[in-house]
């Protein structure tokens, strides 16, 4: 009675993993035949396939379905956001209100990309649109009518391929883009910048590590003024640096992520570390630390440390 039973689990487990044009008579042909195996002896061990590698697959499934929105980079809802040193001197002079922020508030991020073509050059190549906003609400202070004090828009053009590389049996991939960063604002309280960068990835089964430098496009000559626009921020890579290292790991239920970025020359930098945990269903609770420069774009120059917590949309990768 053991073997029907096993049968039986088989056919309803590979029900629900099997495509949706894949017949009945195929699924009881494939149980068949792994229960033959079974008869024969132990299933060989099959290498894990790392979790980068199966985000990318799944992606591609729902590539082109017009229902589905496709997470870029983490999205993530922070209903309390605590700064030891909130960026009040940006707002004293043409905003007025900087006296009254409060340095506990909300953040956020959403996070999405559009596939434009896939299978290019390569196969898995692909070419994308992302789009990510950040968004740092003063949603407890009253006094100021809970207004959003910052928000940064980014979107992006970026291209990507896996590599024929295998370093410590691991896979790799590269990344080149376009990036547009803006606060949206004008005057003195305007911050963007372009950016062309690289970026090249390694990951090897519960581990990813990401390195992307990047070159800043110059905005002209001119700085901003009270008056007129120009460039809003012409020292922003002393701060922010010229490249951006990114590690997660997942152990179990649990994700973790380290971000850094740093200047040599002027030993500015910033980091960030994220840490998800398992809270009911499919949602999963989010605590991010940031300290340094640049947690924000109006931020870029101004160095605080700051702790949030709240919930995850979606995975860290």
């Amino acid at each position: 009675m053991a073997e029907p039973k096993a049968t039986d689990s088989c056919l309803l487990e590979q029900i629900k993993l099997a495509d949706d044009d894949m017949s009945i008579g195929e699924i009881k042909q494939h149980c068949q035949q792994i229960m033959k195996a079974l008869q024969q002896g132990p299933l060989p061990e099959i290498p894990s396939t790392p979790l980068i590698n199966s985000r990318l697959e799944a992606e591609r499934k729902v590539a082109f379905n017009p229902y589905v929105l496709t997470p870029h980079k983490m999205n993530y809802i922070l209903p309390v956001s605590y700064s030891t040193d909130i960026n009040s001197q940006a707002y004293s002079g043409e905003a007025g209100w900087g006296g009254d922020l409060q340095d506990v508030e909300a953040k956020f991020q959403l996070s999405i990309k559009v596939p434009l073509t896939e299978s290019i050059f390569v196969d898995g190549d692909r070419l994308a649109f992302g789009f990510t906003l950040q968004s740092w609400w003063q949603v407890y202070n009253q006094n100021l009518s809970r207004p959003f004090r910052e928000t940064n828009y980014q979107p992006e053009l970026f291209y990507f391929m896996p590599l024929q590389y295998h370093p410590l049996g691991g896979d790799t991939g590269l990344m080149l883009g376009f990036e547009h960063q803006s606060n949206g604002r004008s005057q003195l309280l305007s911050r963007s910048w372009n950016r062309a960068y690289a970026n090249l990835f390694f990951a090897k089964e519960n581990f990813v590590l990401s390195f992307r430098p990047w070159w800043r496009i110059s905005e002209g000559d001119e700085k901003t003024t009270p008056t007129e626009s120009g460039d809003d921020n012409p020292d922003i890579t002393d701060y922010m640096g010229h490249f951006e290292m990114i590690m997660a790991y997942q152990w179990d239920e649990y994700e973790f992520a380290f971000t850094g970025r740093q200047n040599f020359s002027s030993h500015n930098g910033g980091m960030e570390l994220g840490f998800t945990f398992p809270l009911t269903g499919r949602l999963k609770g989010y605590f991010q630390y940031t300290q340094g420069y640049g947690e924000s774009l109006i931020d870029y120059n101004h160095s605080q440390q700051r702790f949030g917590l709240g919930i995850a949309l979606t995975d860290i990768f």
